[in-house]
């Protein structure tokens, strides 16, 4: 029998793999690898697939073949540590208008946020970019940049956002975007409902609060439901039903503990505050996160896929309406970090790993 670790190294070493889920056999292909530390991908009407590389770059899948060369245009990113290029987001008439979003860290060391752009593809080149949003305040710390987005059925989109580390007391401001979900219409205009609009001393972009460093955000628009998920520090990582105008705790409330192993909080709960759907501890450092409802896969519909960095793995949490109703963990021999999961729109699952050389991973059933 061969030792485990050697056993794993030979299952790395292949283009692809195949595996079981219960009764589920799938099979894992290699798309394209040599990205840098990928971060999002998208997909496209035409059959064109978009992939975020945190180094600054966005990368064009076609034809089932990644193309040599990044889209120019693209704004320049502020990478450092956690900071890069995030998420690719294409609009929802992209086919009228060409439009994406993006979201990255921009700035300098000592002066840096998340902000939101858009612009218009044009072959392999982005024009007519226009910045829609920044968080304030700029800090100087390049942790916890959110980044992560969602569309809204009302054509309103949201946007992930973090506490900077080393200011999640800001977390609790309406003052300050830091350590929430903001919403805005897709032209950067603030939404004329949202919660805090009213409110003379609260940011009108805020939608939700008490966060400490969204990853995931999805919309399930059978049920009307927004689901986020957020690093915890030393576990109490969260899911979360994001809801207007609702403060989530962080950092008055955590099942977490700081990384010096002193108490962040002693509440896990409090009036007023939202209870997380569920919570990990020890952390599972979620990253990306899709809603399953394709065909390749009926035994896995209708649930919550969320890719994992520390598990290096994909969590499947079935829902029962606004619940969970169990859990299962997938694709633990690719072996590496996990940086996101989508659907495509055939139904396969697409996984990005999280390595300076990493890969573009598809999943289909075994025939």
């Amino acid at each position: 029998m061969l030792p485990r670790a050697l056993f794993r190294a030979l299952l790395l070493a292949l283009c692809a793999c195949t595996g079981t889920s219960q009764a589920v056999e799938y099979r894992i292909e290699t798309v394209a690898s040599g990205l840098e530390h990928p971060w999002s991908i998208a997909f496209l009407p035409d059959g064109r697939m978009l992939v975020t590389e945190r180094a600054g770059r966005l990368r064009v899948i076609e034809d089932g073949r990644l193309l040599e060369n990044p889209v120019a245009g693209v704004p320049d990113s502020f990478v450092r540590s956690q900071g890069g290029l995030f998420a690719v987001l294409p609009d929802p008439e992209f086919v009228e208008n060409g439009l994406i979003y993006l979201s990255q860290a921009h700035g300098t060391s000592d002066s840096n946020t998340t902000r939101l752009v858009r612009g218009r593809l044009d072959g392999l080149d982005l024009r007519d970019v226009e910045v829609l949003f920044e968080a304030s305040p700029r800090r100087d710390n390049p942790v916890h940049f959110g980044g992560r987005m969602a569309l809204l059925p009302d054509g309103t989109l949201v946007l992930g956002l973090g506490d900077a580390f080393d200011d999640r007391e800001e977390a609790q401001r309406l003052g300050s975007h830091t350590g929430s979900i903001v919403r805005l219409h897709r032209n950067g205009q603030v939404p004329a409902d949202n919660p805090f609009v009213d409110h003379p001393d609260a940011r009108p972009e805020i939608f939700s609060y008490g966060h400490r460093n969204v990853q995931g955000l999805v919309h399930d628009d059978q049920t009307g439901t927004l689901w986020s998920h957020e690093h915890g520090p030393r576990g109490g990582d969260e899911l979360n039903i994001i809801e207007p105008g609702a403060n989530y705790g962080w950092p008055v409330v955590s099942h977490g503990i700081d990384y010096s192993g002193a108490r962040v909080t002693p509440h896990t709960s409090l009036p007023g505050m939202r209870d997380p759907v569920r919570h990990w501890t020890p952390a599972i450092a979620p990253s990306g996160m899709t809603l399953y409802r394709g065909d390749l896969f009926p035994e896995w519909r209708n649930s919550l896929l969320v890719s994992s960095l520390v598990q290096r793995e994909v969590l499947r949490l079935p829902l029962d309406g606004t619940g969970v109703s169990g859990e299962e963990r997938l694709f633990e021999e690719v072996g590496e970090r996990l940086r996101d999961v989508q659907t495509a729109p055939d139904g396969s699952l697409y996984l990005l790993t999280d390595r300076p050389d990493g890969r573009v991973l598809r999943v289909t059933p075994v025939e």
